[in-house]
């Protein structure tokens, strides 16, 4: 029986656990307004199906001109640190391009009145998170009619509003100096005196800031401490200022009435459909609850006002910045940890999914194994009660732009993935139109702009979005289904595939993730055989068909960056005289192995080659192909009784703690023209035998150590002093001690010593305050540039770099030469570092695997130079005076390195 939304919201909600959805939006009843009136209240949709475009409105669009400067000196296009112009007006005179790309609902950051300008940080509120007055309108983007025109004009196109929040603090109108004591809220209590356009919250009853007035102290609105010093201290975290962001008491009744009370209105008033909660780590669950479901009549929660306005399935989903490392899962449980309790009860609707995030950028951009990205997926769906309702993401306002250091390439793959695993995809303004700086302007008078609009239908990400948008649409199985990972490379970019499942129908998703061909081993899908899967979507490129062998497997030859999806229920049952189908190569008899030997077991790992043998009946040879790679296949001949032998070179075998696999493909030529043999760029059908696997094990060797002196970290001409700000403290982060390169194969260790290794920030690398650059010559290889981008200097004479690898605390990007320039990085190599923290050493370990340098057969004749500054969205501001987060004691244009080792020149 079909019911209605009302129903269904009721039903659902007596169910325990259970996640209300409406009908699609094809079929909801959404109330129409009389004639003359606004639509701002609509029922709520399945929050599953939907799309969201994420927009810092002060860089989108600006619409009225006559808001941007209000007298205060904090609107400036040509500084990123203050407001560029944009607008809700501006907004919503561009619905149509946002909904063309099929985003189904805008997500805005919070439009409240803010603290315009933080003179202590030399930072201005243009992105809504330092709230003054949390039920107005900041006046830079306009007035409550406004924001009720754009709610209206995205209800009216069937499109749904979400609003960031914030409900840990307000701005940065308070601190502490290092005499604060916790029994004495006025020791060292210092005011920022000017702070614009006010000096204090302009709302009660957050305007009572001031511990030495009574009223205030007794009030107890705020927690009267510092900044956090420590992000695993969970005091700290709940109890102190976030960024020195005055942090609200949310345990206090009143606080927590007057945020319900403030947020209500915007669900009342505008019709907000959803909220996200900025920094949700930094208030308690039991708050969070509250916030939601409180019963208190004059400001209840807010799922209460919600179904007062008909959205009887208002989603809230919070922000957990914590990114976990390969196959680790302690971030992941702490996010879950915030959308249901220890019982089972629900806290909130959803999370982003920031470690899903994170394995998208490593994997796609950063040239890790894909066996990184299916622990994700598989985790995702074993940790959290709700991972279709987890907004997922490649890049956001407050990290790298994914083409900061990933090619166009990768970015394209992350997007499929987001777009076909259970999550709601969310897609960050200018995302769509190529963007590399995480937070230039759309519009043409905007900082970041280059001077033009960047509005374009036709730009190829944004038709590509458009399309993944569409295939998501049209299939609901990849916003409702469930994955289950199929293959995934464990040693080195090459394949992964998964099946995603939902009421009777499954698609198969398969990518190579490499930057050269890669082998599709043999798929078990239980197909015909003979069966063809055609592509209902194809990356660029020739249209990848699949056909099943006498098994119902399938394995193919992928090109590089290849990325197909198929529906399995639109198989269709081949004749073996189908040329297209690759004629009788379906019942060809599959290549097999033998047994490598005993000592190749998981606990004895192989050291070196090893000989191996196997049959291939009626090849005239095969193909021995390792982990994946195509181009590095052994060609064996097969003799007259259908065996072959090999000796397998393991010298090219990326350095890795996971398994390698051999596998072994029929080397038949030209069958049924189905390929043509060796073009790179084409796709094929291939017979492959079952997959191999083995382990390998080979130990490190220290090829050469440098001892650097203590306290040399002032810069090139020794006058460059730290940023101000506490967290740095004396702690000297970029003063480096030592440096050990070593080697295994043809990869390459770098272990950094440290004076002294942090983390104030709870960076996702688990390090920050310095940021490594890397510059590694390699002999014998063309090309080479001497100049450092973006650090205003060049390399000693005599050394040109072909490899640059910059880290830090939330990036780790590799690129060669080709495109570098004094302004531009070079051009992104998928293959960055792998990064560990030995925290009592003060070490940062970084593993280049080989084909990261091109795959060497020797480090001979390597010159290696490492320097470091800081970095946050660019290499960090040099002036003559230091300033909070900005380095002194030299001029702008100065070179950008505090300290260095090299060239160091490898034996």
């Amino acid at each position: 029986m079909k019911r209605s939304w009302l129903e269904w919201g009721w039903w659902a909600l007596a169910l325990p656990g259970f996640v209300a959805g409406a009908a699609p939006a094809s079929e909801q009843a959404t109330a129409a307004a009389a004639p003359g009136q606004q639509q701002l209240h609509r029922a709520s949709p399945d929050w599953r199906d939907q799309v969201l475009y994420f927009v810092l409105t002060d860089r989108f669009a600006d619409g009225d001109p006559t808001n941007n400067d209000q007298g205060a000196g904090v609107f400036d296009p040509r500084d990123h640190r203050r407001y560029s112009g944009g607008d809700l007006r501006g907004l919503t005179a561009r619905l149509d391009y946002i909904r063309g790309m099929g985003a189904t609902g805008v997500w805005i950051t919070p439009p409240v009145a803010n603290q315009w300008w933080d003179p202590l940080t030399g930072y201005g509120g243009y992105h809504g998170y330092w709230a003054r007055h949390f039920k107005q309108v900041d006046e830079h983007l306009g007035t409550l009619g406004d924001y009720k025109r754009l709610s209206h004009e995205l209800h009216r196109r069937d499109m749904l509003l979400v609003q960031d929040i914030v409900l840990n603090h307000t701005g940065n109108f308070f601190g502490y100096g290092q005499g604060w004591r916790a029994d004495e809220p006025t020791a060292d209590h210092l005011r920022n005196a000017g702070s614009l356009p006010s000096v204090a919250p302009t709302q009660a009853p957050f305007h009572l800031n001031d511990p030495r007035r009574g009223e205030d102290r007794q009030a107890g609105i705020y927690h009267w401490t510092p900044a956090v010093n420590d992000y695993g201290n969970r005091w700290q975290e709940l109890h102190f200022q976030m960024s020195g962001l005055d942090d609200l008491n949310t345990a206090n009744a009143q606080v927590r009435r007057a945020l319900r009370d403030s947020y209500g209105f915007w669900v009342r008033e505008v019709g907000v459909d959803a909220f996200r909660v900025d920094t949700a780590f930094y208030v308690p669950t039991d708050f969070l609850v509250d916030f939601l479901h409180s019963a208190e009549p004059e400001a209840p929660g807010l799922l209460e006002v919600a179904r007062r306005t008909g959205r009887e399935d208002f989603l809230v989903f919070g922000e957990g910045f914590g990114i976990d490392q390969a196959f680790q899962d302690q971030q992941a449980r702490k996010i879950e940890g915030y959308m249901s309790a220890p019982d089972g009860s629900p806290v909130l609707p959803g999370m982003l999914n920031f470690p899903l995030y994170g394995a998208l950028g490593d994997v796609f951009a950063r040239g890790r194994p894909p066996a990184e990205l299916a622990h994700r997926i598989r985790q995702t769906m074993a940790l959290h009660a709700r991972p279709h309702l987890m907004p997922s993401f490649v890049d956001n306002h407050d990290v790298d732009r994914f083409l900061a250091g990933g090619s166009e390439a990768g970015l394209r793959q992350a997007l499929l993935a987001m777009f076909t695993l259970p999550g709601i995809p969310v897609v960050y303004y200018g995302t769509e139109q190529g963007f590399t700086a995480p937070r230039a302007s759309m519009f043409a008078a905007g900082w970041g702009s280059g001077g033009r609009d960047h509005f374009d239908t036709q730009a190829p990400l944004y038709r590509h979005i458009a399309e993944l948008a569409a295939l998501r649409r049209e299939h609901r199985l990849f916003s409702r289904g469930v994955p289950t990972v199929l293959q995934a490379g464990e040693a080195r970019p090459g394949v992964i595939a998964w099946r995603m499942a939902y009421a009777g129908r499954s698609a198969l998703v398969v990518m190579n993730t490499a930057d050269a061909p890669a082998l599709l081993a043999p798929l078990p899908l239980g197909l015909p055989p003979g069966a063809r899967l055609a592509a209902r979507f194809s990356s660029a490129g020739p249209t990848l068909a699949l056909q099943a062998d006498a098994q119902g497997r399938v394995a193919a030859r992928l090109p590089a960056r290849a990325s197909a999806v198929y529906l399995l229920d639109e198989a269709l049952t081949a004749s073996p005289a189908d040329p297209a189908g690759g004629g009788a190569a379906h019942s060809l008899a599959s290549p097999r192995i033998d047994a490598l030997p005993e000592d190749a077991s998981p606990e004895n790992a192989l050291s070196g080659d090893f000989s191996t043998s196997g049959t291939a009946p009626g090849a005239r040879s095969v193909r021995l192909v390792l982990d994946g790679h195509w181009d590095g296949a052994q060609q064996e001949a097969v003799d007259s009784s259908g065996r072959w032998q090999a000796l397998v070179s393991t010298d090219g075998l990326a350095d890795t703690r996971g398994e390698h696999t051999l596998v072994v493909v029929r080397d038949d030529g030209d069958h049924g023209g189905a390929h043509a043999a060796g073009a790179r760029d084409a796709a094929w059908p291939v017979i492959a035998s079952e997959p191999l696997r083995f382990r390998l094990q080979r130990p490190w060797r220290v090829l050469a150590e440098v001892d650097d002196p203590a306290g040399d970290d002032h810069g090139p001409g020794g006058l460059y002093v730290y940023p101000t700000d506490p967290s740095w403290g004396p702690n000297r982060q970029m003063d480096l001690r030592r440096l050990t390169l070593s080697a295994r194969g043809g990869a390459l260790k770098l272990s950094l010593q440290m004076q002294r290794m942090t983390r104030s920030w709870s960076p996702a690398n688990g390090f920050d305050h310095v940021a490594f650059t890397v510059f590694i010559e390699l002999p014998g290889q063309p090309g080479g540039s001497r100049v450092m981008p973006l650090q205003n200097a060049e390399l000693p004479a005599g050394m040109r770099w072909q490899r640059r690898l910059r880290v830090h605390g939330w990036s780790n990007a590799l690129f060669s030469d080709a495109g570098a320039s004094a302004t531009q990085e070079g051009t992104p190599v998928a293959a960055a570092a792998t990064l560990q923290v030995d925290a009592e050493q003060h070490t940062l370990h970084l593993v280049l695997p080989a084909q990261a340098l091109g795959s060497p057969t020797s480090l001979s004749g390597v010159r290696v130079l490492v320097n470091t500054w800081d970095y946050d969205g660019g290499y960090r501001a040099l002036s003559p005076q230091p300033g909070a987060y900005s380095l002194g004691g030299g001029l702008a244009s100065g070179p950008r390195w505090m300290d260095a080792i090299g060239p160091v020149l490898l034996p």
